[in-house]
């Protein structure tokens, strides 16, 4: 395994293993089988978490466990966000009840600064 990728060698071990796994456990092993020193696992360990992350074969769960996504259903991979939307939406429209106009239709900038005192209102 010492020509493969992180990523790669994470996706054969997890392929071997009947349920998920934590990160730590599963970043053990990927460093094991690369032959990692202690100094060189503490070096590539964000960089594995990211490619992981961005990698489409690995489905991360609760409680940071980690499992091959083929194995998992896609309302376990993908979360519900409707609720995200509606948050925005209501994120947007109180935005727009912020926004003041002049009398003569002009955007009026609201800033809490007071150039005077040169700080920032409370």
């Amino acid at each position: 395994m010492m020509n493969s990728s992180m990523t790669d060698v994470a996706f054969e071990l997890l392929g071997k293993k009947k349920k998920p796994v934590s990160f730590a456990k599963l970043w053990e092993e990927v460093s094991q089988c690369m032959g990692f020193s202690e100094a060189k696992a503490a070096n590539k360990i964000a960089s594995f978490y990211s490619a992981i992350m961005l990698d489409t074969r690995f489905a991360s769960l609760d409680d940071n466990k980690w499992d091959l996504r083929s194995r998992r259903t896609y309302e376990e991979t993908h979360p519900d966000t409707s609720s995200l939307m509606m948050m925005e939406e209501d994120s947007d429209e109180e935005m727009l009840d912020e926004i003041e106009y002049d009398e003569d239709g002009n955007l009026v900038e609201k800033s809490s600064y007071d150039d005077e005192n040169d700080s920032f209102d409370e």
